[in-house]
């Protein structure tokens, strides 16, 4: 899932809370004008970007054990109730304490998790044979009942899940063994198995479940199988994790994980540098090269299946015309963007998805999803031309922007001034940081609100994942988009098992939504980790958010 991040994510930076819109002014003009220079050269921090980014499928195994290490975040997860985790802060934290039915893998497979074996005896069906002797937290042994409850908090309306779409086909969850699970579904659903390794498929103690009631998640332990266990957590502060000893899998290398929240960027940046945190993923990205340069430690790029866009959330106004939009897209300085948002570290694209989610995909089906999608380059007479003709001159449009890091801000501000140079009155609406998320929550938060700046990550290898976000009626179709003929090219892909079948359709999705601009597509963005010389081992690649990845955390030397 995603989002901003993604970012992302799921997807996507959420946070809760309202927004705080800041009345823009007579300023607006020249922040555009500074911004916009920004956007056009490079980042002006000392340090700034970085050049020649290549991707590492991984970091140097530990050598040993260590004490503890302490990992910068962002900001505090509202909550660790895994029906509701989808943004980065939630998963980073809870992919070490919470396991799945199924895994990612650090080189976005999926394996075997807390099922042993899946098995699908025919399309509507899926067992799934529990591995015996996973213990909780408190000790106690999973069954099949506690795989059955946990899975249907996802479905309870009243959980509010942010994974409840991915039990949209579902009829029944069943025990039908001590450690056996079987799920019927409505229909074929392709998706289904896959986000059994994301926390769609987490399984917790039905019992700590039941006893923390409408606290879980916020105090008190979650009840999980992980390799860490939760520990003390400060609120507003940190969260530590301790090493669970009687782990079914291979122990932690660290006796304790520890999580600082750091919501300044520089601050989090000059944690990382003095050692006050060991390291952390989603580095600012004003802050590459000083950290590449710094010489205590390494800065890493990995697969992140993540692309930036801008994100369109409301069609009721000039945005219904498909020709402003594609007018906006034609204006933007994407290049300008990634030098100076991104750092550096990024790829400018046409496509909502990245190649990466295609691997399986042969080469002509790549050629249907990639060629002739809409430009990157700039056009702006032939934009000014489409605002003309859509009678849009001088229209307002409201984009949400953030402190949350520079690639939301500069983003924002690279549409203003997009809009500026085409004839439009663009204006940002400022939102704190730890109210981002409600973008993604809450209606209200988006009202007024015309687009915003998105990351978004897939949570699985599939571009389905992204593509059937524009479907009528998905979560993140904020927008309100519907095209019949979009549906059932979705419904056709979701049925479909085999890979590479189902990707001739996505491709076709590829190029209709590419084709309609629902979310504008920027640039594709690698993972960045950073980790002192005292610690190695974590995966390079967005796993992170599924995969215990403070497992593999240890001594460097």
């Amino acid at each position: 899932m995603t989002t901003t991040p993604p970012r992302t994510g799921r997807r996507f930076r959420r946070r809760r809370g309202r927004l705080s819109p800041v009345a823009v002014t007579a300023t607006a003009a020249l922040t555009a004008v500074s911004l916009l220079a920004a956007c056009s050269g490079p980042p002006k921090e000392k340090g700034g970007g970085v050049t020649d980014v290549r991707l590492s499928a991984s970091t140097p195994q530990a050598h040993g054990e260590i004490d503890s290490f302490t990992w910068a975040v962002y900001a505090e997860p509202p909550t660790l109730d895994y029906t509701v985790a989808f943004d980065y802060p939630q998963n980073t934290v809870l992919s070490n304490v919470c396991e799945s039915l199924m895994r990612w893998t650090p080189g976005l497979t999926t394996e075997p998790g807390l099922a042993q074996k899946a098995s699908n005896p025919d399309p509507t069906t899926w067992v799934y044979d529990l591995r015996p002797g996973v213990r909780f937290h408190d000790g106690k042994e999973m069954t099949a009942d506690d795989v059955v409850f946990s899975l249907g908090r996802q479905t309870d309306p009243d959980n509010a899940a942010a994974w409840a779409q991915v039990f949209q086909n579902v009829a029944s969850i069943t025990k039908s063994g001590p450690l056996q699970v079987t799920v019927k579904l409505n229909k074929p659903d392709s998706q289904f198995p896959q986000y059994m390794a994301t926390a769609a498929g987490v399984v917790a103690s039905k019992a700590t479940v039941e006893a923390a009631g409408k606290d879980y998640g916020t105090t008190g332990g979650l009840g999980c199988t992980g390799p860490f266990k939760l520990g003390t957590w400060n609120k507003g502060q940190s969260i530590e994790l301790d090493r669970f000893d009687n782990y079914w899998g291979t122990k932690a290398k660290s006796k304790k994980a520890v999580f600082r929240v750091l919501t300044d960027p520089s601050a989090r940046t000059n944690a990382m540098l003095s050692g006050e945190a060991d390291g952390g993923y989603l580095i600012p990205t004003e802050s590459y090269a000083r950290l590449k340069k710094s010489g205590t430690g390494t800065l890493y790029f990995g697969e992140g299946l993540s692309t930036v866009n801008v994100n369109v959330t409301d069609m009721r106004g000039p945005l219904g015309d498909i020709r402003v939009r594609r007018a906006l897209s034609l204006a933007l300085d994407r290049s300008g963007f990634v030098k100076a948002g991104l750092g550096g570290a990024g790829t400018v694209t046409n496509s909502l998805t990245t190649r990466a989610a295609w691997a399986a995909a042969p080469e002509r089906t790549l050629k249907t999803a990639f060629d002739s999608l809409p430009p990157t380059g700039q056009d702006i007479e032939k934009a000014k031309a489409l605002i003309e003709e859509a009678g849009a001159t001088g229209k307002t449009l409201t984009v949400a922007t953030s402190s949350i890091g520079q690639d939301v801000s500069l983003l924002a501000t690279a549409v203003q001034a997009a809009g500026t140079r085409i004839g439009l009155d663009i204006q940002l609406k400022t939102i704190a940081p730890n109210a981002f998320t409600a973008l993604f929550t809450d209606p209200q938060a988006r009202e007024g609100i015309d687009m915003f700046p998105l990351t978004y990550y897939d949570s699985i290898t599939d571009p389905l994942d992204l593509l059937q976000n524009f479907k009528t009626g998905a979560y993140m179709n904020f927008a309100g988009y519907s095209d019949p003929e979009y549906d059932k090219l979705v419904d056709q892909a979701s049925a479909v098992y085999p890979i590479e079948q189902r990707m001739d359709i996505e491709a076709k999705l590829q190029h209709h939504a590419s084709e309609q601009l629902l979310w504008i597509p920027v640039a594709e963005w690698p993972t960045a980790l950073f980790m002192n010389n005292r610690i190695t081992g974590a995966p390079t690649t967005i796993s992170y958010m599924y995969y215990p990845w403070a497992a593999d955390v240890g001594a460097a030397q």
